[in-house]
C-alpha cells in the first residue's frame, strides 16, 4: 500500500527526500561560488588596490601596506653635466682654496652622508689651522633646489620693486600666527618667514650660500674675497674659466669669484645625487613597495593633526603637479630645544643664537617677534644625520622625538634645573622672547600634566617610517 507521500513525488524522483539533498548541493555550490569569487575579489584587490574603491582600498592597504593610490613622481631630469656644473664639481671638492689647505666644501657636505657631515661632532672645526669650532651644525645641501629666497608672508609675485624685510616684518607683527596642519589650509595669515639657506635664511640662492664659508674664520677661513680669487688663480682647472666665461675674467677678481660661486650653485642644481628621490617612500608613492605596519602606523602618526603632526611642517604629500615632497615648508619655527652645553659658545651664558634675528643675519636684529627662529630642515635621509636642530642638542631621533612628546607635559624630562630646582624650561633663548615658542601645534599644543601625544610605541613606528626617507632603496 503506497504511503500518501509517496504517491505525490515526481515518479523520477525515488522516495526518502531527495529534493532536500539537492537543495543542499545547490546551496553548497552557491556558497562555492561566492567564496570563489570573493577570493578573487580578495586577490585582485591585493594585487590592484588603486583601482579598488576608497574604502577598500584603506582596508588593503592596512592589510599590505601598499599604497592604494600610487602616482608618478616628476623628479629633475637626470643630464650629463654642463661645464660650469663640472667646473662647480671640481671647486666644491678642491682644499686648496682654504686657509688651512685641508678642508673644501665636502669637508663639511659629504656626498657619502648626504651632503652632511661624516661624523657626530656637535659643530665643525676650521680656521687656518683646523682648531676654531663652529656655531651651527653644517645642514645638508640635498633637496634645495626648490628652496625660495628668504622671504615674510605670503609669495609677493613679480616685481621688480626690492623688498624690504624690516618693513614685511614690522607689518607681521601682531599678525595671528597661523596653525600648522598639512593638509588643511591655514585658520590666519601665514605672515612667518620663510625660504633662503642657512639655518637663519640669510642667504637667498645656492650662489650666495656657496662663498659664505669661504670667508667665515672658523670654517675656510680667507682673509678676504680677493684672497679667494688669488687661490682660484692657482688652480690647475683656471684654464676652464677661460674656455666658460672668457680670458678676461682672470682680470676681474670680483668677477672671477661670482662666476665660481654660480659654478658651484649649477653644480649642486644638476647633479641628481643632491636630489635623488631613491627613497622606500618614494617607491611606496608610485606603488612600487609595500611599507611594514609599523612604517604605514609611523606614516600615519606623522601625518595625523592631532597626534604627532610632523607633515604640519615636514610636507609629505606631493605636490598638485606630482612633484615629489621635499619633507619641509621652507618656514621658520621657534621650537624651544634646550642649550647645549657642548657647544663652545654655550660657555659664555651671556651667548645666545638667535636664529632668524641674529647674531649672523643683523637685518632683521630689532624684528624681536622672529627671535628663536629657525628654518624648518628637510626630513629626507635624517636617519643618517648624527646631531639635529640648530645647536646639536640630541643625537639620535628617539631624543627629537621625546623632545616633541614631553617638552610641555613633562618638561623636568627635557630641561635642566637651577639651584633652586626650578626646571629652566626654553633655557637656549632670552626670557623676553619665550612667548615666539610655538604652543599652538600638535604636538605642543598640551599642557603641563596632560597625557602625551605619542606612546613609545608609537614613536618608535614614526621613527621606522622616517628611516624610509633615506635614498638608496632598492626593491
Amino acid at each position: 500500500m503506497n504511503h500518501p507521500s509517496d504517491a505525490a513525488l515526481p515518479s523520477h524522483l525515488p522516495a526518502g527526500g531527495e529534493p532536500r539533498r539537492s537543495w543542499r548541493s545547490l546551496l553548497a555550490w552557491s556558497a562555492a561560488g561566492i567564496a570563489l569569487a570573493l577570493g578573487v575579489s580578495s586577490a585582485y584587490a591585493l594585487i590592484y588596490p588603486e583601482r579598488m574603491p576608497p574604502a577598500v582600498g584603506a582596508i588593503v592597504e592596512d592589510i599590505t601596506g601598499a599604497n592604494p593610490h600610487p602616482v608618478h613622481l616628476l623628479r629633475p631630469q637626470a643630464v650629463p653635466l654642463s661645464a660650469v656644473a663640472l667646473l662647480g664639481k671640481q671647486i666644491f671638492f678642491d682644499t686648496s682654496l682654504s686657509a688651512s689647505g685641508t678642508q673644501s666644501c665636502a669637508s663639511c657636505h659629504s656626498p657619502q652622508h648626504s651632503y652632511g657631515p661624516d661624523n657626530a661632532f656637535p659643530v665643525q672645526l676650521g680656521g687656518a689651522h683646523m682648531n676654531q669650532a663652529g656655531y651651527r651644525p653644517p645642514p645638508s645641501l640635498t633637496y634645495l633646489y626648490r628652496q625660495a629666497p628668504f622671504s615674510i608672508g605670503p609669495d609677493q609675485g613679480d616685481t621688480d620693486v626690492p623688498v624690504d624685510m624690516t618693513q614685511l616684518a614690522t607689518q607681521a607683527a601682531g599678525v595671528q600666527r597661523a596653525q600648522k596642519t598639512e593638509l588643511a589650509a591655514p585658520a590666519a595669515p601665514a605672515m612667518v618667514p620663510q625660504g633662503g639657506l642657512f639655518w637663519d635664511g640669510r642667504a637667498d640662492t645656492l650662489q650666495d650660500q656657496a662663498i659664505g664659508p669661504l670667508l667665515n674664520p672658523v670654517e675656510m677661513a680667507n682673509a678676504s674675497p680677493e684672497d679667494v680669487a688669488r687661490k682660484l688663480l692657482q688652480t690647475k682647472y683656471v684654464d676652464q674659466f677661460k674656455q666658460i666665461f672668457g680670458p678676461g675674467i682672470v682680470s676681474n677678481p670680483s668677477l672671477l669669484i661670482s662666476e665660481a660661486m654660480f659654478a658651484v650653485g649649477r653644480y649642486q642644481t644638476e647633479d641628481s645625487s643632491f636630489h635623488a628621490f631613491t627613497s622606500k617612500y618614494d617607491a611606496w608613492l608610485e606603488g612600487k613597495a609595500r611599507l611594514t605596519h609599523a612604517e604605514l602606523h609611523g606614516l600615519q602618526l606623522f601625518n595625523d593633526k592631532d597626534k604627532a603632526n610632523c607633515a604640519g611642517c615636514h610636507l609629505s604629500q606631493p605636490t598638485k603637479d606630482g612633484l615629489p615632497p621635499v619633507f619641509t615648508d621652507t618656514q621658520y619655527e621657534a621650537l624651544g630645544v634646550p642649550r647645549n652645553p657642548a657647544l663652545p659658545a654655550n660657555k659664555d651664558p651671556k651667548f645666545f643664537d638667535m636664529g632668524v634675528c641674529g647674531p649672523f643675519r643683523s637685518d632683521l636684529a630689532k624684528e624681536t617677534q622672529y627671535c628663536g627662529m629657525f628654518l624648518t630642515p628637510t626630513l629626507r635621509n635624517v636617519a643618517e644625520r648624527k646631531v639635529f636642530f640648530h645647536n646639536a642638542v640630541y643625537h639620535d631621533l628617539k631624543q627629537v622625538m621625546d623632545f616633541y612628546n614631553l617638552r610641555n607635559t613633562a618638561p623636568e624630562k627635557i630641561y635642566p634645573r637651577d639651584a633652586s630646582g626650578k626646571v629652566q624650561k626654553y633655557n637656549d633663548l632670552p626670557v623676553q622672547y619665550h612667548a615666539n615658542v610655538d604652543v599652538a601645534d600638535a604636538p605642543f599644543d598640551r599642557k603641563f600634566g596632560d597625557q602625551p601625544a605619542m606612546t613609545d610605541e608609537d614613536i618608535q613606528d614614526i621613527i621606522a617610517f622616517m628611516k624610509t626617507l633615506s635614498d638608496g632603496y632598492k626593491n
